[in-house]
């Protein structure tokens, strides 16, 4: 039987892994219709859109992974349960974003350098519908992300969006190529080059959020200050000395030292540390878990 804050990881998680199945489905049809509107209408901007919206397949079974993996109760080998397998995820998305940039790139390069014919408009209908599908996707998986508060999730939506992105400056290039005519062969392909670019920051970016949480990196000051601001409101509590939170995948684990009168007992202070560490966790049920260290006020030098 479930307790509560392991329910509400339980349906986070879902919620999670819903979002992103909805990404694959619908990255699957995008990819299909770019690819061969790509191949009829002669733009290789709208073949490298599909190939960015590939590898979208492939990050959003990343997330559903990491998130499966991150879910896992702590056991022999993981006492602090498996939630590193959520950052550790948002670098592999990152790596992928990478990846398909260069891919880009290098194609975008080959097809500048080729002699080709331009463009066909009805590949500007095509990116249109992109555009809107990939944009409401963003806003669907970072509401999720959002209120699930997980990182890989929100990752998963950034990649959508940078899609969208792509296929904004395929949509400019192409219009350029068929505006200007001959000479203007190549917008779209300098236009894909361009959101190679746009692509390789939001990995850059995507990338280092991950490799922040792997490094314990701390949380947001208003998190912090809601675990003291808690700490304090118990009875007993003098002051606090130290308190460190760090993230593990949907949860947060706190080391909080407290400060109380050096005179009660051992069993008072006791009794202090589990209202402390109650208190915390009922009233922030994204903490799994706090470690209170007591610490007597006749002494803070005290170690």
């Amino acid at each position: 039987m479930m307790n509560k804050k392991s329910l509400n990881t339980f349906r986070s998680i879902r919620k999670g892994i819903r979002s992103a199945l909805v990404g694959i489905i619908v990255s699957i049809l995008l990819a299909v219709i770019k690819g061969v509107a790509g191949i009829i209408g002669n733009s290789y901007a709208l073949v490298a859109d599909a190939i960015e919206s590939v590898s979208d397949v492939v990050t959003s079974l990343v997330v559903i992974a990491g998130l499966k993996i991150a879910s896992k109760p702590a056991d022999h080998d993981h006492p602090y349960g498996h939630g590193k397998a959520e950052p550790i995820a948002v670098i592999i998305v990152s790596l992928a974003l990478f990846a398909a940039a260069i891919i880009i790139i290098v194609q975008s390069i080959h097809e500048i350098i080729t002699p080709h014919h331009a463009p066909e408009p009805f590949t500007l209908l095509v990116l249109i519908l992109v555009v809107i599908v990939k944009e409401s996707l963003f806003r669907f998986v970072i509401r999720v992300g959002e209120s699930v508060k997980s990182t890989v999730v929100k990752t998963d939506a950034w990649h959508h969006r940078s899609d969208a992105i792509t296929s904004s400056f395929a949509f400019i290039g192409i219009s350029i190529a068929l505006i200007g005519g001959k000479g203007y062969e190549m917008a779209d392909d300098w236009a894909a080059l361009c959101a190679s670019g746009i692509i390789i920051y939001s990995a850059n970016k995507l990338g280092l959020i991950g490799l922040k949480e792997i490094m314990d990196t701390a949380p947001p000051k208003e998190i912090l200050e809601k675990v003291k601001e808690l700490g304090l409101s118990v009875e007993g509590v003098l002051s606090l000395d130290k308190c460190f939170v760090r993230k593990m995948g949907l949860d947060f684990f706190v080391d909080l030292h407290v400060i109380v009168d050096g005179k009660i007992s051992v069993y008072e202070g006791h009794q202090i540390a589990h209202k402390v560490k109650d208190k915390i966790i009922t009233e922030f049920p994204r903490i799994s878990d706090v470690l209170v260290h007591i610490e007597p006020n006749d002494n803070l030098n005290f170690k």
